[in-house]
């Protein structure tokens, strides 16, 4: 089967970049990413690509070069996916807030919306992509909706979850470490629409970079993906509290760590705690997974590494106040960076979130610099929460424009994003125009210690 029409349901932070560089890459097929969102459509449709939703480097260049000639972003779900060949579902997928598996399990509501709409409209054969990350065996879930709500059409169902790390998502596209697509083996219908995905990412992946599986290890293997990278987060964090009581540095032990060729040096970077839209959700989707089948031992196991995570963000925001001699109430305490990491304007689960909340508790008076996240979003974010009332978080929390106006007159600093920037600030400057003592925390091990001391900062930083 030659795909012509591609729609991709849903136009965040994985459906955007996604269709635009399939888009780029494949120019004889036409993409449409549809939103519900008008707000956010008309944000992809901007003059300027500059002001596309999400920031990513080379991702603006990336919409340019396909934008109005096979790459389009609409609000007509309906039209787009009754052309469509084949359809990516690409909506978020958030941990339950209500009900059984609250707090763990993953939130299908979306996806069986989707698969619905998908039912009711399409009047021809469709290959349906599962781009969300999701819990084993939802494939079937979805066949069965596709299958007894539909019109008669056949679909074929596949998975094929995103490994994108926000910040490099561009490069991720362009060069995948694999690109895995799940589907069924055992009919000739089902090879032939996994062989159709193939044949489009082979327009730019070499075939070897091209993994396929069934559908149940493909989403198996997300999610696995996801916990093992938190875990070594989490591992590497665990042993920063212990480098800060016995006088080891986590940066040298991570060092003498990583240049093991069994372990390597990746995610081995001591921080206040990782955030992001998946880790979080994903390895609590495998503690709910594994409860359910009751495995229990294997479910302590990775809650184990969301547990840790908590405490780095408590901890980093407890050490803050047992500092400032017990009390931050009434100081202004300075956020450099709100993004769950640099080069991204993302703050799902952020640690900054949490440790904002932590020291607002406390009744400190926060002004927070980010330079890619609006003011509306810290506070959405705050809001979320639902730790106090919406005013008063706008009374506590100011945003600002510069690091510079984020630092003046602050009793203390806590670096919470690795932004580049951040390094360049002028911090002679800073420290004359801080309250002394001047403290400054740093929770990603950006800046140097040596030097910071030596300027007369207080300096405290994760794992020394």
């Amino acid at each position: 089967m030659k795909v012509k029409n591609i729609c991709c349901i849903g136009a965040g932070y994985v459906g955007g970049p996604t269709m635009s560089v399939i888009a780029q890459k494949c120019p004889e097929i036409n993409v449409t990413v549809v939103d519900l969102n008008e707000k956010r459509i008309a944000a992809w449709n901007d003059e300027d690509v500059d002001n596309i939703p999400i920031y990513e480097p080379g991702l603006s260049a990336v919409v340019a070069d396909a934008r109005g000639r096979n790459l389009f972003f609409s609000t007509d779900v309906d039209e787009a996916i009754d052309k469509a060949d084949m359809i990516f579902i690409s909506v978020n997928t958030p941990t339950k807030t209500y009900g059984i598996g609250k707090g763990m399990a993953a939130d299908l509501k979306w996806i069986e919306l989707c698969a619905r709409q998908i039912a009711r409209v399409a009047t021809s054969d469709k290959i349906v992509v599962e781009k969300s990350t999701l819990p084993v065996r939802t494939a079937q879930a979805l066949k069965n909706i596709l299958d007894n709500t539909g019109n008669g059409v056949n679909f074929q169902i596949l998975s094929n979850p995103e490994f994108l790390a926000e910040g490099t998502a561009v490069d991720d596209l362009l060069k995948p470490d694999r690109v895995l697509i799940g589907g069924d083996l055992d009919t000739e219908k089902g090879k032939d629409a996994m062989q159709a995905l193939v044949d489009i990412y082979a327009h730019w992946v070499p075939q070897a970079n091209i993994l396929t599986t069934n559908v149940w290890s493909s989403e198996l293997s997300k999610l696995t993906a996801n916990a093992f990278l938190a875990q070594r987060v989490s591992s590497i964090n665990a042993m920063s509290e212990l480098c800060e009581v016995t006088g080891a540095d986590v940066n040298e032990v991570a060092k003498a760590v990583g240049m093991d060729s069994r372990i390597g040096p990746k995610f081995l970077k001591a921080s206040v705690g990782f955030g992001g839209s998946c880790f979080q959700k994903d390895i609590l989707n495998l503690v709910y997974i594994a409860k359910s089948f009751g495995l229990n031992e294997v479910a302590d196991y990775w809650e184990q590494v969301i547990l840790m995570n908590d405490h780095q963000k408590r901890r980093f925001a407890a050490n803050i106040v047992k500092t400032l001699y017990n009390t931050v109430s009434g100081k202004k305490i300075s956020m450099l960076g709100w993004a769950f990491k640099k080069d991204t304007n993302d703050t799902r689960e952020a640690a900054s979130i949490y440790v904002a909340d932590y020291l607002l508790n406390e009744q400190a008076e926060i002004v927070v610099y980010d330079p890619k996240v609006t003011e509306e979003q810290i506070y959405a974010d705050l809001d979320y929460l639902g730790s106090r009332p919406d005013e008063e978080n706008r009374k506590l929390v100011k945003v600002v424009n510069t690091s510079k106006e984020a630092c003046n007159e602050a009793h203390a600093i806590a670096v919470m994003t690795e932004w580049d920037e951040f390094v360049e600030i002028d911090w002679q400057t800073v420290y004359e125009n801080m309250l002394k003592p001047a403290f400054l925390f740093d929770g990603r091990k950006l800046l140097d210690k040596h030097k910071m001391k030596d300027l007369g900062f207080k300096f405290y930083a994760i794992g020394n």
